[in-house]
């Protein structure tokens, strides 16, 4: 007698639900780069998860740190003068890592809320310099910013913004390729009306695509010469994902804040902030009375920054950050030998370990369905990939091995092979 499908009651982020209500993937454990289903056939997690399982699955080092940290404390806010040892610590560590002379750091609970904190401090910082009239923040399409209030509203792939209403006010996207787009955006809004230009040093949930050469330091140029914030969105790229602790650099980049999230855990506990620079914490921390009305209830858990404590001394004394830069040619091969098979359009990637394949133009418009298909296809063949728009991401853990490359390559290859 067969057992009809269970339906959950559990409402999955950015899921068709009338599709997956009673066909859920029900991930029970995982262990280095491997992940196991209900019925205990394992996969290679070619996407780290949700892009940051940095140092892989099942590191005890940071379970027992986080456990010994709730023995001794295990939540207590930082609002005003409260603080806790490891959200002291931590914090003195990433902004002795970050590429920020006299930075800060602002902690959060995550990428999207990172995001809020910086396009929000952003505007404040031209507040308390006088300059009210300094709102407008630019942007890049196929951009992704979380999707909190601000975050959904600088982001730039369309669907994401769609349905939900007016928006936050003042805020326009550019190509995401062009520093000349840039220039005739702030030229037509106005210097004196930017307050900040994001940027994903690699777009990331917006097709995985690598900063064409010379981009980022163009852009950054560009801001600097009108007096506008730099803000780096690091969420994906940070913490080895392209070979360095903030994933700016790799092109010598010094952004006014750079907001993170992800690989600073491994995603073991969730943690994110922001490091602020000292041109931008200035105004905040050598005058009274100038407070930052802003905040979440977990931001210095004491629990998640002994996790990423723990976390930071993996990725260092395994030297991830450089395995990352071993692994990027081995992983872009891997993808570039599925450039002639007919399904496939481009090939991404070249930039730390992340890498896109997209379908062939004639394949999506035969079939709508085909990159959800093929993403299908290559699981069971025992490798997870994420669908992207028109492409297929990996990201896999820092801590992969040249077979395992090997593994996702073919997997990939075989997927394509079912709709061609």
């Amino acid at each position: 007698m067969s057992t009809a499908p269970r339906e959950t009651a559990l409402w999955h982020p950015f899921a068709d639900m009338f599709e997956v209500k009673s066909s859920q993937f029900c991930v029970t454990r995982a262990e280095g780069v491997w992940v196991y289903d209900q019925d205990g056939r394992r996969y290679l997690d070619g996407t780290a998860s949700l892009w940051y399982a940095n140092a892989g699955h099942g590191r005890t080092e940071i379970v027992e740190a986080a456990a010994a940290q709730m023995r001794r404390l295990e939540s207590y806010f930082v609002f005003n003068d409260f603080t806790n040892p490891p959200a002291e610590e931590l914090a003195d560590r990433l902004a002795q890592l970050a590429p920020v002379d006299g930075a800060k750091v602002f902690l959060t609970t995550g990428g999207g809320e990172s995001i809020d904190t910086a396009a929000k401090l952003a505007r404040q910082y031209w507040t308390q310099l006088g300059q009210p009239q300094r709102t407008h923040i630019i942007s890049r399409g196929n951009a992704y910013h979380g999707t909190n209030g601000l975050g959904t509203s600088i982001g730039g792939i369309e669907v994401n913004r769609s349905g939900f209403g007016d928006l936050v006010p003042e805020t326009t996207r550019v190509a995401h390729d062009d520093a000349e787009a840039l220039r005739e955006a702030i030229e037509r809004i106005g210097p004196d009306r930017v307050a900040a230009f994001f940027a994903e040093p690699v777009m990331g949930a917006g097709g995985l695509y690598p900063p064409p050469p010379g981009y980022l330091e163009a852009v950054a140029k560009l801001c600097a010469e009108h007096g506008i914030l730099f803000v780096a969105d690091s969420v994906i790229c940070g913490f080895g994902r392209v070979g360095s602790w903030f994933g700016v650099e790799r092109w010598g980049l010094q952004p006014d804040m750079i907001t993170f999230a992800k690989g600073v855990t491994s995603g073991y506990l969730p943690l994110g902030g922001v490091v602020v620079s000292q041109r931008v914490a200035e105004p905040f921390w050598q005058q009274p009375g100038r407070v930052f009305r802003h905040g979440a209830t977990y931001s210095g858990h004491p629990t998640v920054a002994a996790a990423a404590l723990a976390n930071l001394d993996i990725l260092e004394r395994e030297k991830l950050l450089q395995r990352a830069d071993e692994l990027e040619r081995p992983l872009h091969e891997a993808l570039l030998a599925l450039a002639d098979h007919p399904a496939v359009g481009e090939v991404r990637g070249g930039v730390g370990l992340l890498g896109a394949v997209e379908l062939a133009p004639e394949v999506l418009a035969a079939d709508a369905g085909a990159v959800a298909r093929v993403q299908k296809a290559v699981r069971e063949r025992g490798v997870i990939v994420r669908p992207l728009g028109k492409a297929l991401a990996v990201s896999p853990p820092l801590i992969i091995e040249d077979a395992e490359i090997e593994l996702l390559g073919s997997a990939l290859r075989e997927g394509f092979d079912t709709i061609a």
